[in-house]
């Protein structure tokens, strides 16, 4: 490749990065105007949030969903490998980041917030402060990039662990997340609702 070529490559790379950033502070925005409180309302910020049922879930850093966010960064890789394979990585990430911002919109509009307190355990979830919000997307983007480098056995491994050790910890996971959400069932409800 010629220096020109290398210079155009990466001048590209940059506009695709600089996207991805654009589409994160237009998340950050977007929940701001909606409404969404900065942070956790107790007035602090911590790295881990351990207590599913407290006022601080989907508050602060991370908590017990951030495996999750990171599996979406996995499947999200997978999905653009797919259907976008040899375009740019930077450019495949822009695609990921559209989806789970968007998610993230959705998933803090009342509409999806009012079905997760009626139809899962979640019912004193009011939605995510930004800062989670935002990191749930960041998070995303670190399982995106760790698919891109480790091998697919590696990252499928890691996903499977994600989802038993979850679903251990806190009888919840992503596919039981996205299961209630959809499809609830009862006897799964109950026995969440037993921890």
């Amino acid at each position: 490749m010629t220096v020109a070529g290398a210079a155009e490559r990466s001048r590209r790379q940059n506009f695709w990065f600089a996207a991805c950033v654009a589409v994160l502070v237009i998340q950050i925005a977007a929940e701001y105007l909606m409404g969404r409180t900065p942070i956790c309302t107790c007035g602090y910020v911590k790295l881990w949030e351990g207590v599913v049922k407290s006022s601080g879930n989907s508050q602060h850093l991370s908590d017990w969903y951030t495996p999750s966010h990171i599996i979406h960064g996995f499947l999200f890789y997978g999905l653009t490998h797919l259907l976008l394979r040899g375009k740019p990585i930077a450019m495949r990430l822009l695609l990921a980041l559209v989806i789970e911002s968007g998610w993230e919109l959705l998933e803090n509009s009342p509409i999806i917030i009012d079905r997760y307190r009626t139809a899962t355990i979640s019912l004193d979830y009011y939605g995510d402060s930004i800062l989670n919000s935002a990191m749930d997307t960041v998070f995303m983007v670190v399982g995106f990039f760790f698919a891109a480098r480790a091998p697919v056995a590696l990252t499928v491994a890691i996903a499977i662990f994600f989802e038993i050790f979850t679903g251990y910890m806190i009888r919840d996971n992503l596919t039981l997340n996205v299961l209630m959400l959809i499809w609830p069932v009862e006897a799964i409800k109950t026995w969440q609702g037993a921890l």
